[in-house]
């Protein structure tokens, strides 16, 4: 094989695993699509389905407009430097021009978006950074189903998908990210970088949203609101797993010229770590939100999820025995997490605060004590305690709960935020989509007997 060919190939390889790793990335909406619509009732099945799909599609143009070049032009800001403009100088230093080289290459105009023989990598960076946006604003679906409007969703999507989150991605994700330069941050996995933006950004949603009509009776003591069809949640969030698999995998850098798997952070790693250490936070976290929520299937299966983010930030540097204790605490308490936040009154649909905020933090800042001094870089510090828990609680206060909490009070305030009780007793389907999910299901009896009796639609079901 000549040169040529022995560089080319070495080019596709890297092209074609990130390829790959972010088409298998696409399961999780698949699982999304199920595990939320299994988990409304059924006169908002697809409203809530097609608000999944909606979410492709808004954070997947707004992420290519510019949520793509947040990552890398915001790196620097503000603690080592400014944001990187078309007009920036790239001879400032070295830096900034690495920097700069990179954001021309992010805007929607550059000739590395297009179809170009010269780079073969840029479009499929783009590609898994773009499933990782759509996945984050997907977890904040779940939370507000059966309630919101859909354009106030699309507008918090396009918040949290291709901004708030690619902000500490770019702080904490990013090889040169101040989070790693200045504090030795190390997430990888993701647990506060998107986990906990996203499960924090829902609970600042869900503070303005409210409750389901009916989820709190006259004294506030919370009713339960069941799935209408628990085992498609469940095999939604089997699919969401197997595509956690390739999300964890697309987190992994090998590019051409590389000797070693890396992580973004430039430390090595192994493909083996994720395989060992994903499956085993699976199977703990299952337990142990089993032993938690006295064999509840909705929490059982979700402790799998949670066990995972939990170890997440750690995943490629714990040994097994340290990530088999970890994930079963995480999830174990994940299920009073969630018992809490609906004991004050907030209507989580999915747990997706439970899950992907409480564990979310959790996993972040777990590293500090359990990778405490494990080096880095050159010139990066090691990780340790302040450098984990200062940019987790920047992630989830600064760039989760206040934007989520400060936008959606802007839509409530505007009239823009839910819609009426009269459509949300109805169903979110007939209101929105003009259709029912089950057409052959009698859901005029239940809506009739419904507004006849003044109740709201909990559990009832036709004789």
């Amino acid at each position: 094989m000549n040169p040529e060919a022995q560089e080319f190939l070495g080019t596709f390889v890297s092209e074609s695993y990130y390829y790959w790793a972010s088409v298998f990335m696409l399961i999780i909406h698949a699982g999304f699509l199920a595990y939320e619509g299994g988990a409304s009732r059924c006169k908002n099945v697809l409203a809530t389905m097609v608000k999944n799909l909606l979410t492709l599609s808004s954070v997947g143009l707004s992420f290519f407009f510019f949520g793509w070049w947040v990552y890398n032009g915001f790196p620097l800001f503000p603690v080592a430097g400014g944001i990187i403009f078309p007009w920036t100088n790239p001879e400032t230093s070295e830096l900034v021009a690495e920097l700069k080289a990179l954001a021309d290459a992010s805007y929607p105009w550059s000739a590395a978006m297009g179809p170009n023989t010269a780079d073969n990598l840029t479009g499929v960076f783009f590609f898994a950074f773009a499933l990782f946006a759509m996945t984050t604003a997907s977890i904040l679906s779940g939370a507000v189903i059966e309630r919101i409007k859909v354009g106030a969703y699309i507008v918090l999507s396009i918040v949290l998908g291709s901004f708030t989150w690619v902000v500490a991605a770019a702080w904490g994700w990013h090889y040169t990210g101040w989070f790693l330069t200045k504090l030795g941050y190390h997430d990888f996995g993701c647990s506060a970088v998107v986990h906990g933006v996203s499960g924090f950004f829902a609970l600042g949603v869900l503070i303005n949203l409210g409750a389901r009509v009916g989820k709190f009776d006259e004294s506030g003591k919370p009713r339960a609101i069941l799935p209408h069809n628990l085992p498609l949640t469940m095999l939604g969030l089997m699919l969401i797993f197997v595509g956690f698999y390739a999300f964890l995998a697309a987190c992994v850098i090998f590019v051409p010229g590389q000797t070693v798997e890396t992580t973004i952070y430039g430390t090595p790693m192994t493909l083996a770590s994720i395989g060992v250490n994903t499956t085993l936070a699976l199977a703990a976290g299952i337990i142990g939100a089993y032993i938690s929520s006295n064999s509840e299937p909705f929490f059982t299966i979700s402790g799998g999820l949670a066990g995972i983010i939990t170890v997440g930030a750690g995943l490629d540097l714990y040994h097994p025995l340290i990530v088999i204790p970890l994930a079963f605490a995480g999830a174990f308490i994940m299920p009073k997490v969630a018992a809490i936040i609906e004991r004050v009154g907030i209507d989580d649909a999915v747990g997706a605060f439970a899950v992907h905020g409480f564990c979310g933090i959790l996993g972040a800042i777990l590293p500090g004590f359990f990778a405490y001094g494990y080096p880095q870089a050159e010139g990066i510090p090691v990780i340790n305690p302040i450098g984990q828990i200062v940019p987790a609680l920047i992630c989830t206060i600064i760039l989760g709960f206040i934007p989520g909490y400060g936008v959606s009070f802007v839509l409530k305030k505007l009239g823009l935020l839910r819609v009426s009780r009269a459509e949300e007793i109805e169903g979110l389907d007939i209101a929105d989509m003009g259709v029912e999910g089950y057409p052959e299901y009698n859901t005029t009896w239940q809506r009739d007997n419904l507004h006849a009796h003044n109740i709201p639609s909990v559990n009832v079901t036709p004789p």
